[in-house]
């Protein structure tokens, strides 16, 4: 019998490539959406679209225990709802925590449970790498986190420990790039204007996971049958900041580039302003303090070893790839504006 998939919080920029490579293995595929959230990437006829509003617990309890047939379940699901920037951060804990505790508690409360469930956890869970030896970041490893981004995923992982013979898979992703990613796509078109900016003096290894390698990644996990284990998945080796400037440029034509370092008490200065401007406003900024935090870690490389073993990770694109991939894209949206 055909799978039946539940993609969580599939609006985003990663759920449209995860509904996309659940239809390509031929399984039945739902996903979750707001009333308000963007079916751009979600336009496949095939897709199955379960309306929740999180926040509603009584509400999300009758659409999830009515969607399906009576005693029947989904065989997978993959939690992929959160929230990476608030403009108040209490909204983390509440998206990223709270949200996935009360849906746990539905599945658990409905004989809902799945075969398998992955969360989308996130490496910023682990909190600082050595800086001094630069020894990969492990699963293994006690998670430090040092943002309230990254605790408010800890907890949630936590939570899915917690619960009595749940089926959890926990992958704690690098940073994601690919076509309509905005974050990455801000230091593209930096990049595309001749300018890199970098913050430190101190060496710096970055990691990476193009999309498609991450959502291959999530399928071939719960298709392997594991269970209660955590991964860090990303492309197997690191780049420095001026490794990821140069095939950039390069995929734009051979740009000339302007790198640019700024001292860390600039950007914390900047990150505290930018933030409490977006809190002001009442919009998340993309650069705030957790931010900060975040381009001040030196050591983000990583060891996917456990995910090699269990289920044969293996990335199918190098940074070049990637970004060969996510540039064309970028060009053919730029140009497209130019014509409108």
């Amino acid at each position: 019998m055909t799978k039946r998939v539940l993609i969580v919080g599939a609006g985003g920029f990663i759920g449209g490539f995860m509904a996309e490579q659940s239809l390509k293995r031929g399984y039945e595929t739902w996903v979750t959406v707001r009333e308000s959230t963007s079916r751009q990437f979600l336009e496949d006829e095939r897709l199955n679209f379960v309306v929740l509003d999180y926040d509603d617990t009584p509400a999300m309890t009758q659409v999830l225990t009515t969607a399906l047939p009576e005693g029947e379940r989904w065989d997978y699901i993959v939690y992929n709802l959160g929230a990476t920037k608030c403009a108040n951060f209490l909204d983390f804990n509440r998206i990223n925590y709270q949200y996935l505790r009360n849906f746990c508690d539905i599945l658990c409360g409905n004989n809902l449970v799945p075969e398998r469930f992955l969360f989308m956890s996130s490496l910023g869970a682990m909190g600082p790498g050595d800086e001094k030896t630069y020894e990969p970041l492990k699963p293994s490893m006690f998670p430090c986190p040092n943002t309230r981004y990254g605790l408010s995923k800890v907890k949630a992982e936590m939570h899915l420990q917690m619960i009595e013979n749940f089926p959890y898979i926990i992958f704690r992703p690098t940073g994601v790039y690919g076509p309509h990613e905005q974050d990455y796509l801000m230091m593209i078109k930096s990049i595309d204007k001749h300018w890199d900016f970098g913050v430190g003096f101190r060496r710096q290894l970055l990691t990476f996971i193009y999309v498609e390698d991450l959502v291959n990644a999530v399928f071939d996990a719960l298709e392997s049958g594991v269970v209660q284990k955590k991964y860090i998945i990303a492309e197997e080796r690191a780049y420095t900041q001026k490794e990821f400037r140069t095939i950039v440029a390069e995929e734009l034509g051979g740009r000339w580039v302007i790198p640019v370092k700024l001292p860390l008490f600039i950007t914390y200065i900047a990150s505290f302003f930018a933030e409490k401007w977006g809190m002001a406003k009442m919009q998340p900024s993309t650069l705030n303090r957790d931010k900060f935090k975040i381009m001040k870690q030196r050591n983000w490389s990583c060891d996917v070893s456990d995910a090699q073993r269990d289920f044969g990770f293996k990335t199918r694109f190098s940074l070049r790839d990637g970004i060969k991939a996510t540039v064309v894209a970028y060009l053919k949206e730029k140009e497209s504006k130019l014509n409108k």
